[in-house]
């Protein structure tokens, strides 16, 4: 197995931190990965926002939900949708910038993002730091929009954690859903997606227990309790006054 293969089948979150700073040329390094990922169109319509203040990441801590692992990183990287960028670009074609009222435009920054974060992660990983994909941003949109200047036509879609681990308390590496259920061969089959389910839900008890975390919840109940309501309720709105209003309407000639 080559070591990329290697590092990203033992990808695993980074929840606790040393303290120690990560060094500048790294940083310049795994930005310049991020950079390099793909976007649609090549449009490069993200950009980071990278948090060192100590007062400002507790901030953002705050927001996210009071998460430690955030307040205890040494530097937070927010991933924007940055339609303000292609909207500069297209006016200055003399031409109206619409994306933003497109559900495609949402997509396309949301989809941009998960590939720039990957990129941003799998760099840091190499050169020895740790990460946590922070999606809990997204509980007070508004307040990371304000806290971080952002203007209108961006969106504040996601961010990461970044620093070196405590090697003291390096976590296993979580078990996923059986390949059958995950890649499917031509197309879609709900039948193994099931039995899939009810067999990670079981695999996944088992493993929470075997780390003494009993009180951790089964795949089902993590889920459901999500997913069967409305968790982050500001998104919609923020996105609205962000400039994001969905007109998508089919033409007569559709």
């Amino acid at each position: 197995m080559n070591k990329i293969i290697e590092q990203l089948t033992q990808r695993r979150s980074i929840r606790q931190f040393t303290g120690a700073e990560v060094k500048h040329d790294h940083l310049v390094t795994i930005l310049q990965a991020g950079q390099q990922a793909p976007s649609s169109i090549n449009g490069q319509q993200i950009s980071l926002v990278i948090t060192h203040n100590r007062e400002r990441i507790a901030r953002i801590a705050e927001i996210a939900g009071g998460q430690l692992q955030v307040a205890t990183a040494d530097m937070f990287i927010t991933l924007v949708i940055d339609f303000n960028r292609t909207s500069m670009a297209t006016e200055q074609s003399d031409l109206s910038h619409i994306i933003e009222q497109s559900a495609e435009g949402i997509l396309t920054g949301a989809v941009d993002a998960g590939i720039m974060l990957n990129a941003l992660q799998t760099a840091a990983n190499s050169l020895g730091y740790g990460s946590t994909a922070i999606g809990g941003i997204r509980n007070n949109p508004q307040a990371m929009i304000d806290l971080l200047q952002l203007p209108e036509k961006t969106y504040p879609v996601a961010g990461m954690t970044l620093g070196v681990p405590d090697a003291k308390n390096k976590p296993q590496i979580k078990p996923r859903i059986p390949m059958a259920s995950f890649a499917m061969c031509e197309r879609y089959d709900s039948d193994i997606v099931r039995q899939g389910v009810e067999e990670y839900d079981q695999t996944l008890r088992c493993w929470w227990d075997q780390q003494d975390m009993p009180e951790q919840p089964s795949y089902k109940a993590l889920v459901s309790g999500f997913y069967s309501r409305i968790y982050f309720p500001q998104v919609a709105e923020t996105l609205e006054k962000q400039g994001f209003r969905f007109q998508d309407t089919l033409s007569e000639s559709d």
